[in-house]
């Protein structure tokens, strides 16, 4: 298990946080079948004019400033490097620090909360912060010893700033080095003698506010991923690797609730056979066909019926504190039982800011939920196709429409391919549009990344949801790893900060767009 896993909430704080998970993703409005006369929901559980919100858990900042008080010594080397020397000169800094984070804080995109600076000039004045109420520690080493440091660095996930000439002049500008830090490099890393350091180079700024603000914001994604919650409908299953709910669980402890379609046929013929419940369905068909960009191509009844299981697949998440939910046998079991496909069900999920897969593929699982709080976005997962002349083409039948967390794409509402039934939505991305892409390897534990750019949005006999992607960076690379897989995508520029997560992980990654990162 990788250093981050040791600061997993447990399940008490896991479950107080449900209200803040309920919230972010509507759930707030769903009342569970079996505890409530009918109807369950509240007529706006359905708001396309809701604004996107990712649903985590809030992100607790320890800032520590490290400092060693000099005792002048006459005729005598009594200092070293740097400016902050003094208990004055420290509480000066520490002003400082509270500030910086604040303005990282208030742009942050997610509720990060600051704690007060912890002044520390020995590593027992450390034992005073309460690691079990800490995600991330950022730490100021502007003097002091190796032991002081080296105590810092065992903090919950710590990042290192020092400074240059954003302020007083750290001593550990200068004395940093890989005897406290791993290097990227092997031949080096095979010849130290002791302990490989938990902290790389990587996790060191200097100065740039914007450099630790990503590092931040992308451990803010790795708490988020580990001890996830998920609802599998009809159990969890890996495309290719039926060890892969194994791996989601003792890698990242995710929490995997599965239902089972034998429980879950009762509340659908329930709720398919229930008037108001239909009502509401309908009002929220007439909505979302009347969106701007929206053309029906399919049996309005499926459209029904697809909000339906939309309802129904909240209520299941609302029930068990999940922010994820994902189906299997969405080809097969849950047509007949439904009278649609689950297609359309999935992309108005992920379009108001839950995370919602199809086909119950742990082996994508915990990437995509990394992915959905690093971008603040909807994640598509699609298959993957064969390379050729720097284009892939990337098609599904789930694709949500509000790629970037705010408009909605133009999109048919047409069948799902394979069944030619049901209501899936066949989204227009503009040419141009940058994306991000992380294709997982099996379960173990390898990410392959990507940048690429929409060159067009074809209607082949494939998947409905499909666009031509010109791969930037050497797109041969990829030649290697077509796995008849699932990728990943995202509107953005993300890799920098997938490469951190994944090195934060303890996964392996290859980035194919940026060979020398």
């Amino acid at each position: 298990m990788c250093r981050c896993c040791g600061t997993n909430m447990n399940r008490r704080t896991f479950l107080g946080a449900g209200a803040a998970l309920a919230a972010a993703t509507g759930l707030a409005g769903v009342v569970p079948r079996a505890a409530a006369a009918q109807p369950a929901w509240a007529q706006d559980l359905w708001d396309p004019e809701r604004p996107y919100a990712v649903a985590a858990r809030p992100f607790r900042v320890q800032p520590v400033l490290l400092y060693r008080v000099a005792q002048p010594r006459p005729q005598a080397s009594y200092k070293s490097w740097g400016s902050v020397q003094s208990h004055e000169a420290a509480a000066e800094e520490a002003g400082r620090i509270e500030k910086d984070l604040a303005g990282i804080a208030g742009q942050a995109g997610f509720e990060m909360q600051v704690l007060p600076v912890v002044k520390a000039t020995s590593p027992d004045e450390l034992a005073t912060i309460e690691r079990s109420q800490v995600d991330a520690t950022v730490l100021y080493p502007a003097s002091g010893g190796g032991s002081l440091l080296q105590a810092g660095m065992d903090l919950p996930d710590p990042v290192i700033f020092v400074r240059h000439r954003s302020g007083p002049l750290y001593y550990w500008y200068e004395a940093l080095s890989v005897q406290y830090l791993r290097s990227d490099r092997p031949d080096f890393e095979a010849q130290r003698e002791g302990p490989t350091p938990a902290l790389s180079v990587h996790d060191v700024v200097v100065d740039e506010l914007a450099e630790l603000a990503w590092r931040l914001r992308t451990l803010h994604a790795v708490q988020n991923t580990l001890g996830a919650r998920i609802v599998a409908l009809g159990g969890a299953q890996g495309k290719y690797a039926a060890n892969a709910p194994e791996k989601a669980r003792d890698r990242y402890g995710m929490e995997i609730v599965e239902v089972s379609y034998d429980a879950f046929a009762p509340r659908l013929a329930a709720a398919l056979a229930d008037p108001d419940t239909m009502r509401c369905a309908e009002a929220w068909t007439d909505r979302y066909l009347a969106m701007p960009g929206t053309s029906l191509e399919t049996d309005r009844a499926f459209v029904v019926n697809a909000f339906v299981l939309y309802g129904l697949f909240k209520e299941l998440m609302a029930e068990h504190s999940a922010a994820a939910f994902t189906i299997n046998s969405c080809m097969g079991t849950i047509i007949p039982m439904s009278s649609t496909t689950a297609c359309l069900s999935l992309s108005l999920m992920n379009d108001e800011g839950a995370l919602a897969l199809c086909e119950s593929d742990f082996v994508v699982v915990p990437p995509a939920v990394l992915l959905y709080h690093l971008c603040g976005g909807p994640v598509f997962m699609h298959n993957s196709t064969f390379p050729h002349a720097g284009v892939v083409t990337c098609a599904h039948c789930t694709s949500p429409r509000r790629m970037d967390g705010a408009r909605y794409e133009p999109a048919r509402i047409v069948t799902h391919y394979e069944s030619e039934y049901g209501a899936a939505p066949k989204v227009e991305m503009p040419l141009g549009t940058k994306l991000s892409f992380l294709s997982p390897e099996y379960a173990v534990g390898r990410w392959v990344g990507c940048r690429g750019e929409v060159v067009d949005n074809p209607f082949l006999e494939i998947c409905r949801s499909q666009q031509d992607v010109r791969i930037e960076g050497d797109w041969k690379q990829l030649l290697h790893e077509v796995r008849d897989s699932h990728w990943l995508m995202v509107y953005g520029d993300h890799l920098r900060e997938l490469g951190y997560a994944a090195n934060r992980l303890g996964v392996v990654w290859d980035n194919i767009s940026d060979v020398t990162a």
